[in-house]
């Protein structure tokens, strides 16, 4: 099912449609334009072409310049997938303007929110979100970085965070660190860090197979302000949950504009690649892997969308849904972006080629903002509490 048939589905209102139908037409026009070769003035040129049409507006609140009252989920997720569609590192760039503010959006202080969101949503600054630690990712209780009291008015970060997304090209990051207010979960905070700050040094740029700025960062006694502080101390694990929770359905979104992708180009391939003398779509094995694919893909669609309407509609936590739609997505975008590959035969293993670039991108999804197996964790313990609690509630 294409885009705009699902568009026709009750998760969206008028407002998602003429959104969807303005960065359609944008990508289809823009992207091309925009320079490959060096990926940090790639990703920059992105994000700057993204705040000047407009697009940004979808990562902050009205009252800051966006486009909804609050962040609404629908149209992240929307914007993800159109965007993956036709350019991954447009996709990056747009997801990392929200995930590098989401928590700023949700706990930041005015003050905070003034200072640090009309530039993002301008395209004139870059955000990122630092999260992850050479020893910790999945296991956020588990972070070793370090928020020691610097009198009463400023903080000290020590410590390294590593795999973080745009790192070394954001003008700044929302850090997380060890407070020490209780053991494990509740003993950290989130601050908002400039990357100018005086201790604060990029130590490694990371090169992946898909290739987008990643870098490993060190903060030697780095002091920030108390006022940079994100939610009340001890808050740190609430504040990055709480921004995942929105953040985590749009990687299945983006998953899913990749395997819209591959599946375009496979039946394009199926109908004009001819082999034993008919269309490759002929083979009873070739419709056998774009009907699977068709179905992954829809499948996948209602996973993402249905989370996305559940959050923008509840407001609460949407722990299992936004869970189920990741993972289930960027695995199926995997097995969907195989076949194409595998359809298209040695050209589908050659450089250039959209499909050899899908391959490359997909693999990261299945891995960043908690693994698959991460998430299995997390929609088994869910069902799991739900059971209890269903228990409880018949025995009184």
């Amino acid at each position: 099912m294409p885009l705009a048939e699902t568009l026709s589905w009750p998760f969206f209102d008028d407002g998602h449609r003429r959104f969807a139908a303005e960065i359609s037409r944008w990508a289809e026009t823009s992207l091309h334009a925009l320079r490959h070769d060096d990926v940090d003035a790639a990703c920059r040129a992105r994000v700057k072409a993204l705040g000047e049409a407009g697009f940004l507006k979808a990562v902050v609140p009205a009252e800051f310049g966006g486009s909804h009252p609050q962040l609404d989920v629908r149209t992240l997720c929307l914007a993800r997938e159109i965007l993956a569609f036709h350019d991954g590192l447009a996709d990056f760039a747009f997801a990392m303007q929200g995930l590098g503010t989401g928590s700023i959006s949700l706990y930041g202080s005015p003050e905070i929110k003034r200072r640090y969101l009309p530039p993002v949503r301008e395209g004139k600054a870059i955000a990122a979100f630092a999260l992850s630690e050479p020893e910790a990712g999945s296991d956020v209780a588990a972070l070793a970085m370090t928020a020691k009291p610097d009198g009463n008015t400023h903080v000290r970060l020590n410590g390294a965070k590593t795999w973080i997304s745009n790192g070394g090209i954001a003008n700044h990051y929302v850090v997380f660190a060890r407070s020490g207010e209780a053991p494990g979960a509740k003993g950290l905070s989130a601050f908002v860090v400039d990357a100018d700050a005086q201790g604060l040094s990029v130590t490694e740029r990371i090169e992946v197979i898909a290739p987008h700025p990643l870098a490993t960062l060190k903060f030697d006694d780095v002091r920030v302000p108390v006022s940079a502080r994100l939610g009340a101390p001890g808050e740190g694990f609430k504040v990055a949950m709480a921004t995942l929770d929105i953040f985590r359905s749009t990687v299945g979104a983006a998953a899913l504009g990749f395997a819209r992708r591959a599946l375009h180009e496979m039946t394009g391939r199926a109908a004009t690649r001819n082999l034993f003398g008919a269309p490759l779509g002929d083979l009873q094995l070739s419709q056998a892997a774009i009907a699977d694919s068709a179905t992954d893909t829809d499948a996948s669609a209602l996973l993402v969308y249905r989370a996305a309407w559940t959050k923008d509609k509840g407001g609460g936590r949407v722990t299992s849904e936004a869970a189920m739609a990741k993972m289930f997505a960027t695995e199926s975008a995997q097995r969907v972006i195989d076949r194409a590959v595998q359809m298209f035969g040695g050209q589908g293993v050659r450089k250039g080629v959209k499909v050899e670039e899908l391959y490359r991108e997909i693999r990261a999804l299945r891995i960043y903002e908690g693994a698959t197996e991460v998430q299995k964790i997390v929609i088994a313990r869910e069902a799991l509490k739900n059971r209890a609690q269903n228990l409880r509630a018949a025995a009184e």
